[in-house]
């Protein structure tokens, strides 16, 4: 059984049995008896307590209902039993059996009625040795049993009951004989221990005082055998057996055994792993399936098997751009989703890869039976709902990660969550959004012990700070599945980066290009030279400094570009403009239009998210090769490329730092598509020095931003830590503090003030703001200790995750609103939901704000009237006249609410863009961050019962500015991954609805939609199939729990008369 020991077993067992003629009742079983039966069936069939396992099953083909003992269900004269009986007699009669008789007529008795039922049994090997007194005489019996190996097989019950009666009889006989005792432990022993592989040789010796001593018990025992057998028939045969597909069974059974032992596994820590690292077998077979991955490389096996992990230890590892992070964390969270069915948080960057990544994992959950939740923009329930059965991933932005770890610590349910996962894990040292990753990962170390976290970065330095504040083991490679070369270009030559030469490069080439005078003017960098080594049979990255730079350099590349680029691909490219043109209503950047019949495009945050999507979606399958883009894509969705080129070592006017460089460089190389990467930084002689430096110098460390973001950080954190009741008094706040990464490297962020010092500071601000209230407790006589509760205003901030920077703003701004609420139009209730920091990097154009403002409506005139801003100071304004000070945000806010106002109106970014002179994308950021902050100002009026009209208003507000489509869109929009474009495909191809996307047909959507490839239109099914049982889950859990008895239910007790 070597080989079955790290195998899941297959139990087979049968509904019918053949029963051969009582002629050949007694015959050696033959080797062809001794073959395992059919595998296809597959049921559990117990007696007591024990389960009992034997080799030999040949299932009848019949499965109908006829009488399971066939010819021998008479228990008259001449019934099975009673041929069973006299045959016994006649065997105890044989002169030459007389000698052992007493010693194996129990056991061939035992072996025949089996026999009658095709199961044959095999003894355990290496019997002890039985011993009765000192005068025994040893003789020797051999039995030669072929077994197969790795095959278990359940004993019928009726086997199971009879041997259980022949045990408790076999006890009764008292101490009669040592000998006798040993071999009815043995023989109980054949049923209930795993068989061998080998031949089992037993040795027995006795001699005749002993039989004498055996044959009485024998007689004793043969009057209650056919007794015993009697009744273990009759009760097999009242029981009712089952009808059903053993295909079917064999499916769902070997699924969730395979799962129970993965379970069994984990919770014993045990080196032998379950078929695919713990989970089961179908796991591997879907990653096959959904993302072509059939073997991991060699350092994911590693860390997925290190002792580390195998304990639930806390991890931070570390590997370059493109080296497999993801699949790694992928594993972990399944095996705890699946095996120690516990729930998952999943904390990434960016919407758009929360988005990919819920897209990717649907798929998964459908199969699996798990949930895949999103929480991004406006997105999200808290507290989440309570699952019945299903677990649920939980894929979520910092922000909304925060929130989900605040609702499940504050309902109490914090333990549910087994695991966090944080991609870009070096992010906590980047400004406020690093402070918020902190404080999530700061409560779930201080409030649950059983939570495992688990990090993973491409660019980590300062290692050692992060294990110790999240008590964490490390792991780290220098693995990448395309080797990588690095290039600096400086004129005409290119040197290859080198660490060991002197200064860190060595010379490997000139660049060969001829360029006439006009083409050095427009290029004096040789861009046109670089990409044509590589375009159009291979893809290429160009990062620029800024926004506008990426458009320029795409026009002036495929100004020189031979028309021979204009042939590749030609048809899909024309797909490509024309479906661009239907997801804009008709309009196209005239940039795109000259750009992509060359296979050329920009991409930045100016472009919506549609066309962004598509653009992506493009250069992923070929049809477009060359992406002129900014920083942000190094940071966002994976699209690699054979070259990456760099046009200068700088980001906006600032030089690029090492984590920068790092990320932009790892694009380069393709798995499986490339054998090897190239990146090119190009530099003027001026930045040599830097960039010499740049290329030599370790990854910035990153450090805490927790004090340094003073409203949304530290503040926020002791507001969240007292109205949670983490911690309510000083000292268990500077504990808390102490427990940070802020409090890991207080030595070198604090040179002036103390840790305690700044605690005490920030409790005193919010109490002077009125968000806490300090209470006074007596802890002795002469010790007086300070604790704090949270006032209303305290909790509607913290709940609603306002920044504290604007919360008492937002109170005045919304208590005002109630004294002339405007309800005529949208224009007030967007005015309160605009962004405060959008609003104070506004800069208005005076003549369009002043034509917007000459075309309100009276009723519209009247809100900017009750905020006071009047049509003649935008005028003057406009005219350039200088006039006295007016609050400069409330006028910047309602130029903005102008915007997103005209935009839910026209449900047109394009003709918005015209008409206030924005670029489309920044234009769709503000309305991402206006549906999410009016869904953050619905949490606080939710709070504030003063602002109970707000509640209703604001549900369906922040609806339209999610999602800002005519309303027959919504449905299909609410589906990650199907943005405005997709869903007026779908809905003009007949999908209306959540079901109809749900049923849909992948091939079908294929067929039907374009530009859609068949890897999308599966995940968009998945996604919509996963949301649809996410609803239908959540209304049966409500249902449950209106017809489940109230915990707190009156129990009256009824006195006897009444019952009478």
């Amino acid at each position: 059984m070597d080989e079955g020991v790290s195998r899941i077993r297959r139990r087979v067992s049968v509904r019918k049995r053949d029963r051969p003629s009582l002629g050949s009742g007694f015959a050696a079983p033959t080797a062809a008896e001794l073959k395992p039966g059919d595998e296809e069936g597959e049921e559990e069939m117990v007696a007591g307590s024990r389960r009992r396992k034997t080799v030999e099953v040949q299932p009848v083909e019949n499965d109908s209902e006829e009488d399971m003992f066939g010819d021998y269900d008479s228990f008259a004269e001449n019934s099975f039993l009673a041929q069973v009986d006299d045959l016994e007699q006649q065997y105890m009669q044989v002169p030459e059996h007389r000698k052992h008789a007493s010693d194996l007529s129990t056991e061939d008795l035992c072996s025949e009625s089996i026999k009658h039922n095709k199961l044959s049994i095999t003894t355990v090997g290496n019997f002890t040795e039985l011993k009765t007194d000192e005068h025994i005489k040893n003789q020797s019996r051999h039995e030669n049993v072929s077994i197969e190996p790795d095959i278990l097989y359940d004993v019928p019950s009726s086997q199971v009951l009879y041997f259980e009666n022949l045990q408790n009889s076999s006890d009764d006989l008292g101490n009669q004989s040592t000998k006798e005792r040993d071999w009815n432990a043995s023989s109980h022993k054949t049923v209930n221990e795993e068989l061998p592989q080998n031949r089992i040789e037993q040795h027995q010796q006795i001699d005749d005082s002993s039989s004498k001593v055996r044959t009485s018990s024998e007689e004793n025992r043969r009057k209650s055998l056919k007794e015993h057998l009697k009744s273990a028939m009759t009760g097999n045969a009242k029981a009712q057996t089952p009808i059903f597909s053993r295909t079917k069974q064999l499916k769902e059974t070997l699924l969730s055994e395979e799962i129970n032992v993965a379970k069994k596994t984990i919770e014993s820590s045990s080196d032998d792993l379950g078929p695919f690292y713990s989970l089961p077998s179908k796991v591997r077979d879907l990653y096959v399936q959904f993302k072509g991955i059939e073997k991991l490389y060699e350092w994911q096996h590693t860390c997925l098997t290190l002792n580390s992990v195998q304990e639930r230890k806390n991890l931070i590892y570390s590997l370059p751009t493109s080296g497999g992070k993801t699949l790694v964390a992928e594993i972990l969270m399944l095996q705890e989703l699946l095996c120690r069915r516990r729930d998952v948080l999943m904390i990434l960057p960016y919407v758009a890869i929360v988005q990919e990544k819920i897209s990717g994992l649907s798929s998964f959950g459908i199969e699996l039976g798990f949930f895949v939740e999103e929480y991004a923009g406006s997105k999200g329930k808290f507290p989440p709902i309570k699952r019945r059965e299903k677990k649920s991933l939980y894929i979520a932005t910092i922000e909304k990660g925060h929130s989900l770890v605040n609702s499940l610590i504050e309902t109490g349910r914090i333990g549910s969550l087994g695991l966090v996962v944080v991609d870009e894990l070096h992010m906590i040292g980047e400004g406020s959004r690093g402070a918020i990753l902190e404080m999530t990962l700061a409560k779930i170390l201080y409030t649950s012990k059983t939570t495992q976290i688990i990090g993973m970065s491409a660019t980590l330095n300062n290692v050692e700070d992060l294990q110790e504040f999240l008590q964490a083991e490390y792991y780290t490679s220098q693995f990448r599945p395309v080797e990588l070369k690095e290039y600096l270009k400086i004129n005409n030559a290119i040197y290859e980066v080198d660490c060991k030469a002197e200064n860190g490069i060595t010379f490997s080439r000139l660049l060969n290009c001829q360029y006439s005078d006009t083409l050095k003017k427009m290029d004096p960098d040789h861009l046109v030279a670089l990409v044509t080594e590589v375009i159009p049979n291979y893809s290429c990255l160009v990062f620029c400094p800024t926004k506008k730079n990426c458009e320029n350099v795409a026009e002036m590349i495929c100004k020189f570009l031979s028309k021979e680029y204009l042939k590749q691909r030609e048809k899909e490219k024309h797909e490509v403009i024309k479906n661009l043109k239907n997801i804009s209503s008709g309009n196209l950047c005239p940039v795109l239009k000259r750009t992509i019949p060359f296979g050329v495009a920009y991409h930045h945050s100016g472009l919506t998210s549609d066309e962004r999507k598509l653009l992506e979606e493009a250069y992923s399958t070929g049809v477009l090769c060359l992406f002129t883009c900014t920083s942000t894509l190094a940071a966002g969705v994976n699209l690699p490329a054979r070259r990456v080129i760099l046009r200068a070592p700088y980001v906006a006017k600032e030089f690029l730092k090492r984590n920068q460089y790092k990320q932009m460089i790892g694009r380069a190389g393709r798995a499986g598509i490339d054998s090897v990467g190239e990146s090119i930084l190009i530099l003027q002689e001026k930045d040599k020095q830097q960039v010499l430096e740049l290329i030599s110098r370790p990854l910035e460390n990153c450090y805490s931003h927790l004090v340094q973001e003073f409203t949304k950080g530290i503040q926020t954190l002791f507001l969240s830590l007292i109205g949670l009741k983490i911690a309510t008094n000083l000292d268990d706040i500077y504990h808390f503090m102490c427990g940070t990464f802020f409090g890991v490297q207080q030595k070198i962020l604090l040179k002036e003030k103390s840790l305690w010092e700044i605690t005490v500071e920030s409790l005193r601000y919010l109490t002077e703001k009125g968000l806490l209230q300090k209470d006074a407790i007596n802890k002795s006589e002469e010790e007086i200790q300070y604790s704090f509760h949270i006032t209303k205003l305290g909790r509607a901030s913290f709940k609603g995750t306002i920044d504290l920077a604007y919360c008492d703003i937002l109170y005045r701004d919304l208590k005002k609103g109630l004294e002339g609420l405007v309800l005529e139009s949208l224009l007030h209730l967007i005015y309160l939901t605009t962004p405060y920091d959008m609003a104070s990097q506004c800069v208005p154009d005076w003549m369009i704000y002043f034509r917007q403002f000459s075309q309100l409506s009276p009723a519209e005139q009247n809100v900017a009237a009750l905020l006071g801003v009047s049509e003649n100071f935008i005028g003057k304004k406009a005219s350039g006249q200088a006039i006295k000070k007016v609050d400069k945000d409330i006028v910047n806010r309602l130029y903005l609410s102008f915007v997103l106002y005209t935009l839910l109106k026209e449900t047109n970014i394009w003709s918005v863009s015209e008409k206030f002179n924005m670029p489309r994308g920044y234009i769709q950021s503000l309305l991402t961050g206006a549906a999410s902050f009016s869904s953050c100002v619905l949490h606080f009026c939710e709070e504030l019962e003063e602002f109970w009209v707000y509640r209703a208003l604001l549900g369906e507000l922040t609806k339209k500015l999610t999602y800002c489509v005519k309303a027959e869109l919504i449905p299909l929009m609410e589906v990650t991954g199907v943005l405005e474009g997709r869903a007026k495909q779908l809905y003009n191809a007949g999908y209306k609805s959540l079901m109809h996307l749900a049923n849909a047909n992948p091939e079908v959507l294929v067929r039907t939609l374009d530009h859609l490839s068949r890897r999308q239109a599966k995940q968009i099914v998945s996604s919509a199939k996963m949301l649809l049982h996410e609803k239908a889950e959540a209304l049966q859990e409500e249902v449950e729990e209106l017809l489940r008895l109230p915990p707190d239910f009156p129990s009256i007790e009824v006195s006897a008369t009444e019952k009478a």
